[in-house]
């Protein structure tokens, strides 16, 4: 597994945004340790996202300006350790264009930041390589907790179980393709944090991307998410000459 070196002129966050259906949140989750997740970050400007090492394009669609809080638990804790900075620099991954579901990812240079006990990073995969079916995983963020449930306040996480792709696709129809990837409950996802990590065994493989329109409840297809293993030529270049 690479654990991405970020100098102190870089940090990395990768959020996935759904174009035609919700945006996402954390469905039958509990709130997590405070600080146990040290890679999380929350994203705001025009929307509202989660985020990690890295980030997606959906949510600069509009241009407008990001702006990263890390090392957050409770969102109405300012005293909590945490700090927020600008975006310096947003790199779209250049296949990806507005209002798609594909190649959405972005890289975001910061300012320099340390790290600490309540911010930190976290590996990604080395190689692209397939999640096998059946791992349990976890995914996080401060979205909604149901379809008319309001934000968290507090980071929740909840556990996920990865699925074959072609029983993905299958459900699916034309999505996911090779670049995604599949997991279904006992948790999910729902409107608030796009672009979360998909964590399985400490190394984050996936980003929250879409799920069934207008059901984060009990939906009856797959959550899908970005497979960050099919991005890494792009992302190692980019990291090489920033």
């Amino acid at each position: 597994m690479v654990e991405l070196t970020i100098d102190n002129k870089l940090l990395i966050f990768n959020m996935l945004m759904i174009h035609y259906a919700v945006k996402v949140g954390i469905i039958n989750g509990t709130e997590v340790k405070p600080h146990s997740r040290p890679y999380m970050a929350f994203v705001h400007g025009q929307i509202i996202c989660g985020g990690f090492l890295m980030t997606a394009a959906h949510c600069w669609e509009n241009k407008s300006t990001l702006t990263v809080r890390l090392g957050a638990h409770d969102l109405l804790d300012t005293n909590d350790g945490s700090v927020s900075m600008a975006v310096e620099t947003y790199i779209q991954q250049p296949q990806y264009t507005d209002g798609q579901l594909d190649y959405d990812i972005m890289l975001l240079k910061v300012n320099h930041f340390k790290k600490s006990q309540t911010v930190n990073w976290i590996s990604i995969p080395q190689r692209d390589e397939d999640i096998p079916a059946n791992l349990k995983c976890s995914v996080a963020g401060w979205g909604k907790t149901g379809d008319t449930k309001n934000p968290s306040y507090r980071l929740m996480e909840t556990d996920v179980h990865i699925i074959d792709g072609a029983k993905c696709k299958e459900s699916w129809g034309r999505y996911p393709n090779p670049r995604m990837m599949c997991a279904l409950y006992p948790g999910g996802f729902c409107q608030g944090d796009s672009g979360g990590p998909l964590v399985c065994k400490n190394t984050a493989v996936g980003i929250v991307s879409f799920n069934q329109k207008n059901n984060c409840d009990s939906p009856n297809v797959p959550n899908v998410y970005a497979k960050i293993s099919a991005f890494l030529p792009w992302i190692k270049s980019v990291i090489g000459n920033v």
